[in-house]
């Protein structure tokens, strides 16, 4: 056979055999189709616009191979594990365990603090519920001692990424103040595993109270690191974040202020008037089934229980996440002793609260400036919290 024929020949059958996988794929879009039922870890499913967190005996992960499930249905062949089987009882705002002792501080995985004039930043991954890593944003003010401490949650959907801002971090630290900062479940990191069909609002009840229940295990490992004073905590919330920090704070003693942004709340007229809801699925979440699900992780049933805190409500009358009946509900079921404020809209609530920087000082002065050193010790004494060994993950988030 000639050499030129014989090249043509080998030619031809590599294109072939280069171009069996694109056939196969193609044949019937199989592959693509698997591909769009899923969604990646770090995705959120398609929604509106928005206008505007029991010590376990088994880390989760050695038990994966338990879930696995070869039915059809399950996303990745992971199953999602059931309250029932995570021990966790999802119609209840009280976290399971004793308050205080659920949590040490030996569990956190953390990396190296990133330390600056101003303040040291610490990015640590808790875990206390299968397949549901949370990261925790620690950041401290410099040469302060056992400073008070402020959680803050933001509304779905959000992301930790502002904790990665040196600027953000100064204002959150200023007057001596330390900043925790998570998000909530089926949120940002924690989102995954999970059909598109399936959101925060879709699994309303689960988003709610595992969140609630978070936040009860954070200040147990916060209380264990013991640089922190656990006598003063406060807790900033907006949105689905608000209503999850009254629901914390109603069973937990230890959150002292509240400052709550726009909270959703009282379902029935929420799923009927929020404009966060999709209207194709809007009927679903107005079926008693649903309602009934979430009855008892209400904000209007937990809000009388704020009484003898420092509270302040706060709602935007253009934001129309939360409906106007809601919000008049929410706000009479608040206690005499809560700070209800309106705002006309967005830019009187910027002018008069968040511009300069003040969105964080109606909380800082109800809970008491700590002793701000005069001069830049961020390097000097640095303690790694109780439990932890700075580095053992390698590299810090600056």
């Amino acid at each position: 056979m000639p050499l030129r024929l014989r090249s043509l020949l080998c030619i031809l059958l590599f294109l072939f055999i280069a171009l069996i996988p694109i056939l196969s794929q193609t044949s019937d879009g199989s592959g693509e189709k698997e591909r769009q039922s899923t969604v990646n870890s770090n995705s959120h499913p398609p929604s509106p616009l928005v206008e505007l967190n029991e010590a376990r005996d088994v880390d989760p992960l050695d038990t994966l191979g338990a879930r696995i499930d070869r039915k059809p249905g399950a996303v990745a062949n992971i199953k999602i594990p059931t309250s029932a089987e995570v021990g966790e009882n999802w119609e209840t705002v009280l976290a399971p365990g004793t308050p205080g002792t659920r949590i040490p501080a030996s569990m956190a995985l953390d990396t190296e603090p990133a330390v600056y004039p101003e303040f040291t930043r610490e990015l640590l991954q808790l875990q206390w519920r299968p397949l549901d890593a949370i990261d925790l944003w620690v950041v401290r003010p410099a040469g302060v001692k056992n400073p008070p401490v402020i959680l803050y949650l933001y509304s779905y959907p959000s992301e930790n990424d502002r904790y990665i801002n040196t600027e953000f971090c100064k204002k959150l630290t200023e007057r001596g103040f330390a900043a925790v900062g998570f998000v909530s479940n089926l949120t940002g990191h924690r989102y995954h595993e999970r059909p598109t069909k399936e959101w925060f609002v879709s699994q309303l009840q689960e988003a709610l109270s595992t969140t609630v229940h978070d936040v009860q295990f954070i200040l147990d490992y916060l209380t264990d690191r013991g640089d922190l004073d656990m006598t003063r905590v406060g807790m900033w919330g907006d949105g689905s974040g608000a209503s999850i920090a009254i629901m914390a704070a109603a069973v937990d003693p230890r959150i002292k202020v509240l400052d709550l942004i726009n909270p959703w709340g009282d379902w029935p007229n929420w799923m009927a008037k929020s404009s966060l809801i999709p209207e194709a699925e809007r009927a679903n979440y107005l079926k008693p089934d649903f309602l009934k699900k979430v009855q008892n992780l209400d904000p209007v049933k937990w809000a009388p229980e704020l009484r003898g805190r420092e509270v302040r409500l706060q709602y935007i009358d253009t934001v129309n996440v939360t409906p106007e009946a809601a919000k008049k509900t929410i706000e009479s079921a608040a206690p005499a002793n809560v700070k209800v404020v309106r705002y006309a809209d967005s830019t009187e609530f910027f002018r008069n609260v968040a511009a300069d920087g003040k969105a964080f000082d109606w909380i800082k002065q109800q809970l008491g400036s700590a002793v701000v050193p005069s001069r830049n010790v961020a390097s000097e004494g640095l303690v790694a919290p109780k439990g932890t060994s700075p580095g053992k993950q390698g590299g810090c988030l600056r």
